[in-house]
């Protein structure tokens, strides 16, 4: 998800969106943990996603 797709998000959808990679983040480091992640990278991707999502809602509350 680009930042502009993401700036244009309300903050309820961005509070759910932060919440369904939070559990996306949950599974891969699950499948991690027992050697079934085929794309290591997805790990590091989705924690940033988080983070451009977190970002931008604290911009929008202040």
């Amino acid at each position: 998800m680009k930042l502009s797709e993401i700036r244009k998000l309300s903050v309820a959808d961005l509070q759910k969106e932060v919440a369904a990679r939070k559990k996306e983040l949950m599974e891969l480091r699950f499948q991690a943990s027992i050697g079934q992640l085929d794309k290591n990278h997805r790990v590091r991707e989705t924690k940033r996603e988080i983070a451009r999502l977190l970002t931008v809602l604290t911009e929008k509350q202040k």
